[in-house]
């Protein structure tokens, strides 16, 4: 009989483990296997938890960056063969804006049972707490890095909360956080909503909704370098 795929979120920052729930860490402490995105991150996670054993003891499968659907199958096998498995992200849910979704839909095509347990999602957090529309969203992931390309992405998400009365989320690599505010001011329309939220489950969060008036008003927040998710609505 094969074993499950359970998808474990880890927490969004340092010290962010406290809002994870007992039965969370309960299940990663049994597991012996694991698939992550980096293989030091989620022993360093596992360890967080004081499993009562040696990690050592443990088998971490690291996704290839590159070629992230390469030695899937290598990874699944213990599970195929009775073994439970764990799916981690880098940081909160797994399968959520990173490779683990290739590992469960291959994971679905061997029969494997998937088990999803509740964490932090920056993406759900950060729209519950910007006021803005949670009947109709959307997650853009990244936009483009190149100035004219991203400029024409951020008026096109701007036309569809118009259009549509949907939400629009997206991130950004912590380092171009600046960049990428800068260029929302630059080409939404005065009265657009824009929310940061920032550092989320962190004691230093912060999340904050204006219009693209009120923030060149206020001056911008500190967010280079820091974890961050952008919502934009009429």
């Amino acid at each position: 009989m094969a074993g499950k795929l359970y998808l474990i979120p880890v927490g969004l920052g340092e010290g962010s483990e406290i809002v994870l729930p007992e039965y969370l860490k309960d299940k990663a402490r049994e597991l012996n296997c694991f698939i992550t995105e980096r293989a030091r991150t989620g022993r360093r996670f596992i360890s967080s938890l004081k499993p009562g054993r040696s990690i050592q003891e443990m088998t971490f499968f690291e996704l290839d960056k590159r070629e992230p659907a390469q030695g899937i199958d290598e990874m699944l096998q213990p599970a195929l063969q009775g073994t439970d498995t764990g799916l981690m992200s880098e940081a909160g849910c797994p399968g959520v804006a990173d490779p683990g979704a290739l590992v469960v839909a291959r994971a679905h095509k061997l029969g494997i049972e998937v088990v999803p347990i509740v964490g932090p999602s920056s993406i759900l957090l950060a729209l519950m707490g910007s006021g803005m529309s949670g009947q109709k969203f959307a997650f853009k992931g990244y936009l483009p890095i190149k100035s004219h390309e991203r400029s024409r992405a951020i008026k096109s998400l701007e036309k569809r909360a118009i259009s549509e009365k949907e939400t629009q989320i997206f991130i950004e690599t912590p380092y171009r956080n600046v960049g990428m505010l800068e260029d929302l001011l630059k080409n939404l329309s005065p009265s657009t909503k824009i929310c940061i939220a920032t550092d989320l489950t962190l004691p230093s969060q912060s999340i904050k909704t204006k219009s693209a008036q009120e923030w060149k008003k206020t001056g911008l927040p500190d967010i280079n370098k820091r974890p961050t998710v952008f919502l934009i609505y009429m």
